[in-house]
């Protein structure tokens, strides 16, 4: 099992990275998808397209909500539930300085082709994330379809 780790620093409190993060219509505005639930400990989340499908590519429970400073959650493809371990996600937002500090550690990733694409796919998510907040819009072109 691998694991992934990014860090970046956000002109932006822990409360409003916390509601992108959590928040259906924010988080479909910079990451392509609605992340749906209602956050709880013990609930189930999941990563909805945003074609009107209500499709879900990914899907999990919600292990911890501490808001607006820790998130941690299983991560699942919902076409293959149940093949071994889960991956699990934690999201960690620290105030420092005037600005926050956000950390999303993935780890369980089953081998280094999906390692591959979640470093891939935390960088394009987390930068758009950043663009969102600290200017009010995501990026103009898609990170994850950049070279």
């Amino acid at each position: 099992m691998a694991e992934f780790t990014y860090v970046t620093y956000i002109e932006g409190t822990p409360d409003r990275i916390w509601t992108a993060l959590t928040d259906a219509a924010q988080s479909a505005e910079y990451w392509g998808h609605a992340n749906v639930s209602d956050w709880k400990s013990g609930s189930r989340w999941e990563h909805q397209r945003t074609d009107g499908s209500e499709t879900a590519d990914v899907v999990g429970t919600i292990l911890e909500a501490t808001p607006p400073t820790r998130l941690v959650n299983t991560w699942e493809d919902p076409a293959n539930p149940g093949l071994g371990k889960p991956d699990v996600v934690t999201f960690t937002i620290e105030a420092h300085d005037g600005v926050a500090r956000l950390t999303v550690h993935h780890r369980n990733i089953a081998d280094d082709e999906q390692l591959a694409i979640a470093s891939h796919g935390w960088a394009a998510v987390i930068s758009n994330l950043k663009s969102y907040i600290e200017l009010g819009r995501p990026l103009p072109h898609a990170p994850w379809e950049m070279p």
